[in-house]
């Protein structure tokens, strides 16, 4: 009897140790394991990180080669020039597929408000991320055209003559050409970024003929390089607030001054910035109207399921 008693309570605590163990070994494994502190900080940078770099690197290849193959073809800077249109196109083209590859994984790949502000108007994307986003995609666009800046100023002095107008500030920002109205030069951004949303959309879309994982940024490649070739050169197919606005305040900082900023009636408020946002959304709300039936957009929610996420979403922010 002794025996028995003894054993009862071992027989009952087993099963509180085995509980205990199972949920230590379950918490151990559910919660994350960081191996310093740089890596518990790197979490909640990742996604920024991803959309900087992203952006970092479609200015560097695209304002890069406008440098190259404007300044090449001065006599004052090179012998014989290194580019033309075509090879600008390539440019652009080369850095947005880039920048996806760079970024698809951990951010979504956006590089572009226009992207950003669509997908959380009309899709799942939180709003509460827009902001880090959008400025990292600024900060991203004044780096990668500084460094452009600081490979090319030697040839940009020699072309200028020291001086610093729009003729080279253009390699950074976008300037209209000079014949086209107001009204020509927004509805050319505007129809650019509607269609390349309207592209991002359909190659994301599981539901119609995705490409296959992780060739999405060579299908935008194409994308960029299709509108630069057909509805681009009269704007320099900016597509993108953060590709236009973060190079034109590099340019304003390095001694163009106000001029980046003034020209034409604050030209790069309307057809830098508002321009590709208008034309993001409207090509995102073709998509979803027309083809899109996922439950990621508002358009295919009942007005309860949208109320529902809407609170959920502001308590979540709370």
């Amino acid at each position: 009897m002794a025996m028995l008693t003894t054993s009862r309570p071992t027989m009952k605590s087993m099963p509180s140790e085995m509980s205990d163990s199972i949920t230590i070994a379950t918490t151990h494994i559910e919660s994350p394991r960081y191996p310093n502190r740089w890596s518990k900080i790197r979490k909640h940078l990742r996604e920024p990180a991803a959309e900087f770099l992203g952006v970092l690197l479609l200015v560097l290849f695209g304002s890069g080669v406008n440098a190259q193959t404007t300044l090449s073809a001065s006599k004052a800077v090179s012998t014989s020039p290194a580019g033309d249109y075509t090879s600008a196109v390539l440019g652009w083209g080369v850095g947005l597929a880039l920048g996806g590859w760079v970024s698809a994984g951990i951010s979504g790949g956006h590089i572009n408000p226009a992207v950003t502000i669509s997908f959380a108007l009309l899709r799942d994307f939180p709003w509460k991320k827009v902001p880090a986003y959008i400025t990292a995609q600024v900060l991203g666009g004044i780096c990668g055209a500084g460094i452009v800046y600081a490979n090319y100023h030697q040839a940009i002095d020699l072309f200028e003559n020291g001086a610093r107008t729009l003729s080279t500030a253009g390699f950074f920002g976008t300037f209209t050409a000079p014949h086209l109205s107001a009204a020509g030069a927004f509805f050319e951004e505007f129809l650019g970024t509607a269609v390349l949303l309207l592209v991002i959309c359909a190659v994301t879309d599981k539901r119609n003929s995705p490409p296959p994982s992780g060739l999405v940024p060579l299908v935008l490649f194409f994308t960029l390089m299709g509108i630069a070739a057909a509805i681009g050169w009269q704007t320099g197919f900016a597509l993108n607030p953060a590709r236009d606005f973060g190079p034109r305040a590099l340019t304003a900082m390095v001694g163009y001054g106000k001029q980046v900023f003034t020209y034409r009636n604050h030209y790069w408020i309307w057809c830098g910035i508002m321009a590709p946002i208008l034309g993001g959304i409207t090509g995102v709300f073709a998509y979803d109207a027309l083809i899109f039936t996922g439950d990621e957009s508002v358009l295919n929610r009942s007005f309860t399921k949208t109320r529902q996420l809407r609170h959920q979403s502001s308590d979540e922010s709370v």
